[in-house]
């Protein structure tokens, strides 16, 4: 497995899928989570037929080393590990995807090293880096699509998303709107929710948006002033990041643009692997 060194030493690993450069442009994929092994991106959909995807394991999960610093999670300070990785590459230029939380590092990495960025794409991204909120209604009505509202597992989930909207609500209550996080909740979706759980690197998650970590005005400045393209993804059901919270987004940037995946939620590649590759494949190809 290959590896790279941090600036600050630590020992960090990343994942080929294609024999770079040979099986198509490098596409650099960040993880969300957060912190969680980057593992449950697979092939993003069979994306790996149009590109050489790598993943990134972040500091602390996956194959790579737990930092000395826990302080070193925080995702400002994870964007020196990124461009890191850039150099190792031998890549003067790259494109970047970033997932959920993912989005946050890979929003940074674009305000920091814009010239280093030659296409974005952000996956039903998280918004805490550019200081976009979301209301309780836009994720209800994501939320209540017609092909959920027969499910037995309907009206406790969404009572529970109710609560969650006004306020209420604990850890319990976070698990149980997990079926408006996938297009369909089936058994294949249950599976990949509880592995998220087991993957995922509590204390670092607890690190990585912490006080510090993002200056939204500053960061939406810079977005404003990158001159590249830009694909936001969403998902039509996602109750995380809603398609008006994904549209927002993509008009922080002067070329940006949404694609929203009809009857797709949060991991639009298990919704429609077809449409996802194709999509991101298309304008990163354009």
């Amino acid at each position: 497995m290959p590896t790279f060194t941090a600036p600050d030493g630590t020992e960090l690993a990343f994942h080929v899928t294609g024999s770079f450069p040979g099986s198509g442009p490098a596409l650099l994929c960040l993880p969300g989570g957060p912190m969680q092994d980057s593992a449950y991106l697979g092939d993003l959909g069979g994306l790996t037929a149009f590109r050489t995807v790598i993943r990134l394991d972040l500091r602390g999960t996956g194959a790579s080393a737990v930092p000395e610093d826990p302080s070193s999670y925080r995702c400002d300070r994870l964007v020196e590990d990124v461009e890191a990785l850039r150099v190792r590459l031998g890549l003067d230029t790259v494109d970047v995807l970033g997932h959920s939380a993912g989005a946050n590092l890979a929003s940074l990495y674009t305000a920091r090293y814009p010239g280093r960025v030659s296409r974005l794409v952000l996956a039903t991204p998280g918004t805490a880096a550019v200081g976009l909120d979301t209301s309780g209604e836009e994720r209800l009505a994501a939320a209540r699509q017609p092909w959920r509202e027969n499910e037995p597992w309907f009206a406790e989930a969404y009572a529970a998303l109710e609560d969650l909207a006004s306020g209420r609500g604990g850890p319990e209550t976070f698990a149980a709107v997990a079926p408006f996080f996938h297009g369909t909740w089936d058994d294949a979706a249950r599976e990949r929710d509880a592995a998220a759980h087991r993957q995922r690197n509590g204390e670092a998650a607890g690190v990585y948006g912490s006080e510090g970590a993002y200056d939204p005005a500053a960061t939406r400045a810079a977005l404003a002033a990158f001159g590249r393209p830009v694909l936001v993804v969403a998902g039509e059901g996602d109750a995380n990041t809603p398609p008006p919270t994904a549209a927002a987004y993509a008009e922080l940037f002067p070329q940006g643009r949404l694609e929203v995946l009809k009857g797709g939620g949060h991991f639009p590649w298990h919704d429609d692997a077809e449409w996802f590759a194709g999509r991101v494949a298309d304008f990163l190809d354009a």
